[in-house]
């Protein structure tokens, strides 16, 4: 009886701990984690044909002390040295654990109220999708949503990716990613 007890206290102790530390998630009902991005979000320029939209992106379990969040879409494999960044907003409101589809366009009013959407390597603002260099190795686009510790970051929309990403880095409380792949 003892026994049957003490394995009894372990699965109850254990389950409570699971519930407890749910992961950070972040996922998409476009994207599969290490699957291949559509024509939807691939860019529409550079000798690419896509739509540009970016994907519906939801999270959960973010750490209980989060004031906001941002989101941030990074190339790792561009052959510029430094990777490519292709989408970045941020002061994204704590109650927030959603965007829709087509968030990054900044003129279709999707994105959350106070939310900035700051530069991309494209020079412009906004979600701007894959076009790796025909024939490169499959590229990774990671998706990361960052939970933040302050309720705004103190940067201006034209704020670069890299300043924003120095920001995120000494505000973070945790992230999630969702990688997917392209190439063409």
């Amino acid at each position: 009886m003892k026994k049957h007890l003490a394995v009894l206290s372990v699965m109850v102790l254990f389950g409570v701990n699971w519930a407890v530390a749910a992961d950070f998630s972040l996922t998409s009902p476009q994207l599969k984690e290490g699957g291949r991005l559509t024509e939807s979000q691939v860019f529409n320029g550079f000798g690419c044909e896509g739509k540009n939209i970016s994907p519906a992106l939801q999270w959960k379990n973010a750490p209980k002390e989060t004031k906001s969040f941002a989101v941030t879409v990074y190339d790792p494999d561009a052959p510029t040295g430094s990777g490519w960044w292709h989408w970045v907003i941020f002061n994204i409101p704590a109650d927030v654990n959603s965007l829709p589809e087509n968030a990054g366009k900044p003129d279709a009013g999707l994105a959350p109220k106070g939310s900035i959407q700051s530069m991309t390597d494209f020079g412009k603002p906004g979600f701007g999708g894959a076009c790796p260099p025909k024939g490169d190795k499959p590229h990774r686009y990671i998706f990361t949503v960052h939970a933040l510790k302050v309720d705004k970051l103190p940067l201006e929309p034209a704020a670069p990716a890299a300043m924003v990403g120095f920001f995120l880095n000494q505000n973070s409380l945790g992230k999630a990613t969702l990688t997917a792949n392209y190439s063409r």
